[in-house]
């Protein structure tokens, strides 16, 4: 028994069931002793090991939830600025839906040649633009 115990310390693959199992710890000759062998077992080196982990494990929770609020925040920004737009847009098309109202109503009248002449104009800045942003 003294043998399989020695095998299991020097083993790291058997480490974990001595962690989980802190209370259960033999002294070298294979019996229990009264103040749980933590010496004698290298239980200091495990709880090291803990403490470690434990650092680490709350340096990456603290660091998971300092993005977490940034993203929320930047998330309540996103939604703020997507109403303004919807906002700007709704405000817009009804600009848009008033200029055409204006329209039917100026090609409804006897100014046909005006609205061919306006109609033209526009087709021209249009290409005026398109030339420009060409030749960029």
């Amino acid at each position: 028994m003294k043998g399989n115990l020695s095998f299991a310390f020097r083993n790291p693959a058997f480490w974990p069931c001595f962690l989980c199992l802190k209370l259960i710890v033999f002294s070298g000759e294979g019996t229990a002793t009264g103040n749980y062998g933590y010496a004698n077992s290298g239980y200091s080196v495990y709880e090291e090991e803990n403490e470690r982990l434990t650092e680490s494990l709350r340096s990456k929770v603290t660091a998971i939830k300092s993005l977490s609020i940034e993203i929320g925040t930047e998330v309540k920004q996103q939604n703020k600025m997507l109403g303004e737009m919807d906002d700007d847009f709704d405000s817009t098309g009804g600009f848009l839906g008033a200029t055409m109202g204006r329209l039917k109503n100026l090609s409804r009248g006897s100014q046909t040649k005006l609205l061919c002449y306006m109609m033209l104009f526009s087709l021209f800045v249009f290409f005026v633009i398109y030339w420009v942003i060409k030749l960029r």
